[in-house]
């Protein structure tokens, strides 16, 4: 289970600055086992609290923060964004590279965070509850990123534990797509998010 970061886990702008090559190479490979595209123009970025304390770190730094109300918002907000131990909890991007096209897509997927799915295997599919923070979707368009929770049962939990395969995918009409089974690094990375 991950538990909430403090202002302990944190490194001062100082320290960051001097670690920041080292650490950066190091997300950015633990990432290849946490960033998954689900078709060609959607990603969900699984996080967790080595993504999140990055993300802080980094906004602390571009926009020195040093202050203890500061660093405290920032931790209050990324916190929300750690999976609790029955969950998976991502960030959907939605990508296009054509503006044009982009918003064009955006007023077909309409309801496309709701239609965002994770599966154990010899279980029915877990539609992500979506955007808690905010509602990021109006009637004539949805927003290109979307945050998302998959709450998991303890059966499932337990088979993920056990080695259950994972599939995760998206049933919206307008963009059908699925990776059936995720890699087994991906697999693993979403076994640790479980207590």
């Amino acid at each position: 289970m991950s538990k909430m970061l403090t202002r302990e886990d944190l490194l001062s702008l100082e320290e960051y600055h001097q670690q920041r090559p080292e650490i950066r190479a190091n997300t950015m490979a633990h990432k290849k086992s946490r960033n998954l595209p689900v078709g060609p123009n959607v990603t969900l970025y699984f996080d967790d609290a080595i993504t999140i304390k990055y993300q802080i770190q980094e906004i602390l730094r571009a926009e020195k923060v040093f202050d203890s109300e500061g660093i405290m918002d920032e931790l209050d907000t990324y916190n929300m964004m750690l999976p609790s131990g029955t969950n998976f909890k991502a960030t959907m991007m939605i990508e296009y590279v054509d503006v044009a096209e982009r918003v064009a897509a955006l007023k077909k997927l309409i309801g496309i965070d709701k239609q965002t799915w994770v599966q154990v295997d010899g279980f029915d599919k877990i539609f992500a509850i979506s955007n808690e923070d905010l509602d990021r979707e109006t009637e004539d368009k949805t927003s290109a990123v979307h945050f998302l929770r998959f709450e998991l049962t303890p059966v499932m939990i337990s088979a993920v534990k056990g080695g259950a395969g994972v599939n995760v995918g998206v049933d919206h009409d307008h963009y059908m797509h699925a990776v059936t089974p995720v890699a087994d690094n991906y697999r693993q990375a979403f076994a640790n998010d479980l207590s």
